[in-house]
């Protein structure tokens, strides 16, 4: 019972500080409130401006938990897909959620589907999923308008319209579809970054025009120096600088140059999640678990993980870490180690 008292004050630490007071429940199993986790991955984490954290899988659905308990949302809730991929709160509070299939929009109640339309004269079998869209990622720009990142492309939505947002990638010209991003960030000035794996570099938007940027030199040590030249934007840390992930290590950007973090310097090679926390330090996720950046050495944690490959991180508003995991379900982060918050199915 120890623990659990441990991790209720964690959880309560700044309810002094105007923080809504929530406590975990007491039982024996209290930390198994998510059942049955099997093969899916813990895709995306959202905490809502209520304190509420939302915890997308690709398998069970979406669960939304109060501090108390979890509740499941699936398709028997008006979800298109079970399979979730991306979350987002807007600036009037609805929770935007993308699945394998398309977009949906809950407002509290209910949720609602949203048709992204397909762009015109797409070149044959471009879209396997016929008629549906594939969302991996999303935000919302500082202007208002929302960002999806999908099978086929990227699409800007000004709350009446969906725009299609073709990329220039150099050579290839304007690609119209399947443009494979899969990762968008807005940085301090309002530039949109976007990458994905299939893609060579990563591109900036400036609100004007696309720039194809590639570091082409940082991972030529691998046994396949091309394989690496993409990236995932993950954030823009308190110094301004941009990093990314993908899997040869990560990268940082610093306006002018790229600098990269690979096996040499502590990381492994497939990193799939960055953030910042409040006190300045990174962390990173990756197939073999966590590590802490402080800006000088990496610091390993992987103990208490079933499956350590880390594919979702979140700090919430009292100082906690969430890590989302492949197929092992959620996990809270004490510090030193991991607790399961999840019933996992071998």
């Amino acid at each position: 019972m120890q623990f659990f008292t441990i991790l209720t004050i964690l959880l309560l630490g700044t309810a002094c500080n105007g923080e809504v007071k929530k406590d975990l429940p007491k039982e024996e199993d209290a930390s198994k409130l998510i059942k049955n986790i099997e093969n899916g991955v813990v895709q995306r984490f959202l905490q809502d401006k209520s304190g509420n954290l939302w915890f997308g899988t690709t398998d069970n659905g979406l669960y939304k938990y109060d501090g108390k308990s979890f509740k499941q949302f699936t398709i028997n809730d008006g979800l298109d897909c079970n399979k979730i991929y991306c979350i987002l709160e807007d600036k009037d509070g609805k929770i935007w959620v993308g699945t394998e299939v398309g977009l949906c929009l809950y407002d509290g109640k209910a949720f609602s589907k949203i048709q992204i339309p397909l762009p015109k004269n797409l070149p044959p079998n471009t879209n396997p999923y016929n008629q549906t869209h594939w969302v991996y990622n999303m935000l919302q720009a500082k202007n208002g308008k929302l960002w999806f990142v999908t099978i086929d492309g990227v699409y800007i939505y000004d709350g009446k319209s969906f725009t299609h947002f073709p990329i220039n990638e150099a050579a290839n010209g304007f690609l119209t579809s399947n443009d494979k991003v899969e990762r968008i960030l807005e940085d301090n000035t309002g530039n949109i970054w976007l990458g994905g794996r299939t893609n060579e570099g990563v591109f900036q938007y400036d609100g004007k025009s696309v720039t194809n940027l590639k570091p082409m030199d940082l991972f030529q040590d691998g046994p396949k120096p091309k394989a690496h030249n993409w990236g995932w934007p993950q954030l823009q840390d308190k110094n301004g600088n941009i990093w990314f992930s993908n899997w040869g290590g990560a990268y940082r950007y610093d306006g002018n140059t790229f600098t990269s973090f690979t096996t040499k310097d502590g990381l492994p090679s497939e990193v799939t999640r960055i953030i910042e926390d409040k006190k300045g330090n990174l962390w990173f996720g990756a197939s073999d678990g966590l590590r802490r950046y402080d800006g000088k050495t990496f610091t390993y944690f992987k103990d208490g993980l079933i499956n350590p490959w880390i594919w979702e991180i979140l700090e919430d508003k009292n100082g906690n870490l969430w890590v989302g995991t492949r197929e092992s379900g959620i996990y809270f982060f004490d510090g030193q180690k991991f607790i399961s918050y999840s019933e996992y199915k071998q």
